[in-house]
């Protein structure tokens, strides 16, 4: 017995040991790894590496860059706009040179990024060049490349030019093999978010607005191409419509890439076109590295104001704060719980003037969606609120934005899905036929047991959820009829869950200007009358201490990234299912539009 408490004493004590040691290697790593501001030497490019996702700020959590040294590159929206406007001025940089392979980010933020890249080039007497490696160029990495001065790329590379397709996964199928029969109640005959869990195809109402979708985003594709290489839609759908083929030799052909060089060529270009000698090395400044340059030491000048706009990121789901038993479930949520810690600390800040709330969110729970409607509602008493939609802001994300003074979007952002549903998953057959299990119970009164998984609705009780489901669309729809100065039954026929693009959602009216949050900033200017502004940035990035004395769980979870342990699509998948287990009414879109 004295063998076994020593040894379990031994091994605590050694696990508790490399805890501490843990903790202290984070903490001198960290320390230690707060360099100095970088000199940029004359002659310099500034290297950008886009690849993989362009989210619209940069990660929050300081442990990133130690735990993630492979992707210490990454760029965001944020840091791309701060990193191209010091390269404007400073002296010391020549010129751009974005190295893009695949991405997989939204069209809207794409737009944004294409936006921010074009200026440079239309204003900046510094080049901008654009190629790609090994990986090649799909559409949305060749889109990007479109806003740059010239674009290049090896002989024998990937290169895709062949149109959008968006598909969708469907359950219904797997269920009945199962054995589980998704009871699901909707208001909305375009409340296709819920189809892949009773259809084994697109309705004709879900196939239409995915159309819808798909031509505005080729309509943003086809006009950016058309402006780089002077070709007309016309010929550019021909091209799209011919052969297939997958070389950038076919895009050299037909005018798409403007030269097929090696890195050795491009870069031996960039020296003749900064003037340096043949033997001479070119400098290249990567993206991490001049983000650490301030914006003084490159020749920006910074508002001398006290006077602030807060800019506050809303990503993901919108959903309660109910905790997770699992300590690396790293996923964003938009809880009421976060939205009031950031209203508290700018309620806080008598400098701030007015409030952008930038909203990437599909939507989720209805009842934590009208929490966060008045929480903006009272915050707008007191300054303007202005909502900037990123790649999707529907269902819950276009409830909480209908609360703003002005909401503005990109023409591709996803948005609308005004409609509700909510869903119950009837295991019975699965539990009872396929597994043999069986259950019984014991209960006060008729209905005590109706949401349980495992029976179906009676059909009193189907119409007392519909119902419910019905009553919170009115209360939707009311709301955003309000808001947007409509009348009901006007909102109603823009409503019925269905989705509209960002460009569709202006026309009609429920979104008020085209743009990114460049826009939406200029707006909350003008409405709080200020001439000059800081930006105050939420939520704030949490120092390494913050970190180590929060709870047991958010240490995990801030400390070891999800993707050490899902992969993206089983994440996707948990998060859905997870989701679609409650039994509020949802105001959620929860497929994501994947447009490839």
């Amino acid at each position: 017995m004295n063998f076994f408490k020593t040894l379990i004493a031994a091994t605590l004590g050694t696990l508790i040991a490399l805890l501490l040691i843990f903790f202290v290697g984070i903490i001198t790593i960290s320390t230690s790894s707060q360099e100095p501001e970088p000199y940029i030497q004359s002659n310099s490019v500034l290297k950008i590496s886009l690849r993989g996702t362009l989210p619209s700020q940069d990660s929050q959590n300081p442990l990133d860059e130690l735990l993630n040294q492979s992707n210490n590159d990454k760029v965001s929206l944020e840091t791309l706009k701060e990193n191209l406007s010091k390269a404007q001025v400073h002296d010391n940089i020549e010129g751009i040179w974005l190295e893009i392979d695949f991405m997989s980010e939204s069209w809207a933020n794409l737009q944004e990024a294409h936006r921010l890249i074009s200026a440079f080039r239309d204003s900046s007497d510094k080049f901008i060049y654009a190629s790609t490696n090994d990986l090649g160029y799909n559409e949305k990495g060749y889109y990007l490349a479109t806003a740059a001065d010239s674009v290049f790329a090896p002989p024998e590379t990937f290169f895709e030019f062949d149109g959008f397709f968006s598909q969708v996964t469907f359950f219904d199928g797997m269920f009945e093999k199962l054995g589980i029969d998704a009871e699901v109640i909707r208001h909305g005959k375009y409340k296709g978010a819920v189809e892949p869990f009773y259809r084994k195809d697109l309705s004709d109402e879900n196939e239409y607005q995915l159309t819808q979708i798909l031509n505005q985003t080729s309509s943003t594709f086809l006009d950016a191409v058309s402006n780089k290489t002077g070709h007309s839609i016309k010929e550019l759908n021909q091209l799209l419509n011919g052969q297939p083929n997958l070389t950038t030799q076919f895009g050299f052909e037909n005018q798409l890439i403007d030269s097929l060089v090696y890195t050795d060529e491009l870069v031996a270009h960039m020296k003749t076109r900064i003037g340096l000698d043949e033997s001479a090395s070119i400098k290249t400044v990567d993206f991490n590295r001049y983000s650490k340059v301030t914006p003084s030491s490159a020749g920006l000048s910074t508002p001398s104001t006290s006077d602030k706009i807060a800019v506050v990121y809303a990503d993901g789901p919108i959903m309660p704060d109910v905790g997770s038993n699992s300590p690396f479930n790293n996923q964003p949520q938009i809880t009421v719980d976060f939205i009031e810690e950031q209203l508290e600390e700018i309620r806080e800040d008598d400098n701030i003037k007015a409030l952008v709330l930038r909203i990437n969110s599909p939507g989720g729970s209805g009842s934590t969606s009208d929490a966060i409607w008045r929480m903006m509602q009272e915050t707008k008493k007191d300054i303007p609120v202005i909502v900037s939609m990123g790649g999707v802001a529907a269902s819950g994300g276009y409830y909480i934005a209908m609360a703003g003074d002005s909401i503005v979007a990109e023409p591709t952002t996803i948005t609308g899905s005004i409609g509700v549903f909510g869903t119950k998953f009837n295991t019975k057959q699965l539990m009872n036929d396929k597994l043999g299990i069986t259950f019984d119970e014991v209960k006060t009164h008729e209905h005590a047991d109706w949401l349980l998984p495992t029976r179906e609705f009676t059909s009193s009780e189907e119409k007392a959820f519909q119902q419910y489901i019905d009553n919170f669309y009115q209360t939707f729809i009311t709301k955003a009829a309000k808001g947007r100065n409509m009348e009901v039954d006007q909102m109603d026929e823009l409503a019925q869950g269905r989705v509209w693009v960002g460009a569709d959602a202006h026309e009609n009216g429920l979104v008020d200007e085209l743009g990114g949050l460049e826009k939406a900033l200029s707006i909350a200017a003008e409405k709080a009358e200020l001439s000059d502004y800081k930006i105050a940035k939420f939520p704030k990035p949490k120092s390494i201490y913050e970190l180590f004395m929060g709870s047991a769980a958010t240490q995990a979870k801030a400390l070891l990234p999800s993707s050490w342990f899902l992969s993206n699509e089983i994440q996707t998948v948990e998060q859905q299912f997870s989701v679609l287990k409650r039994r509020d009414a949802l105001t959620l879109f929860p497929y994501e539009i994947s447009i490839q």
